[in-house]
């Protein structure tokens, strides 16, 4: 297809596609001539990816371009390909070391991992991103006087894994390894506020069937 379809197709302007390509987040299309290229379904697929993030995720321009090069970096095995796809998107702050309430957050997330048996976690804490947004969470209950340890955590976590399950298990419908780890990376731009509202509408229903309306 060409530039003025591929326009069409996405609902992106051509002006915008072509800032795109200059930042290097579309690979280039098949040059046709000098001044006319063919685009195609992946440039499709990789053009509403880079919608999504920039539009919906508020991913800035040169971190889309980082995550994006890991998604294509066919050196990396699957696993370390789709972490580092998944970690170049922005993250929490680092916590603070010295904070008391962190490192007693530490310890019970370490504990946790452990309750799990998530081993391969285990050995990543000190790379993690989800690891450290988990601590930053824990501390700021731990700060807030609420105990919000591993034997309350494990429960949560034993569902997020099946949620985890059921995404690996779509993302490996997909042919290629590309198509995958993009839609991991959009799942978690997109899935993640999905879940986050399916979880405040069950709170919504239980709370109501538990207490009723008044």
């Amino acid at each position: 297809m060409r530039l003025a379809e591929l326009s069409r197709r996405s609902g992106v302007s051509t002006a915008t596609i072509k800032y795109y390509l200059r930042e290097g987040l579309l690979p280039p299309g098949r040059q046709v001539n000098a001044t006319k290229a063919e685009y195609d379904e992946e440039h499709l697929r990789r053009l509403r990816l880079v919608r999504a993030m920039i539009q919906v995720g508020k991913v800035p321009v040169a971190t889309v371009r980082e995550v994006l090069g890991h998604v294509d970096d066919e050196d990396l095995g699957r696993t370390i390909r789709l972490g580092a796809a998944l970690w170049a998107l922005p993250q929490v702050p680092e916590p603070d070391e010295d904070d008391e309430y962190v490192r007693a957050a530490q310890r019970e997330v370490l504990a946790l991992l452990d309750r799990l048996g998530w081993e391969n976690t285990r050995q990543l804490t000190t790379i993690s991103p989800a690891y450290r947004s988990l601590v930053v969470a824990v501390a700021a209950f731990r700060r807030l006087g609420y105990g919000f340890g591993a034997e309350l955590l494990a429960p949560y976590a034993e569902l997020m894994y099946r949620t985890a399950v059921l995404d690996l298990d779509h993302m490996e419908g997909y042919a290629s390894d590309a198509e995958r780890i993009e839609f991991a990376v959009l799942g978690a731009i997109l899935n993640e506020p999905v879940l986050q509202a399916l979880h405040r509408l069950a709170q919504e229903e239980e709370t109501a069937r538990r207490y009723g309306f008044e």
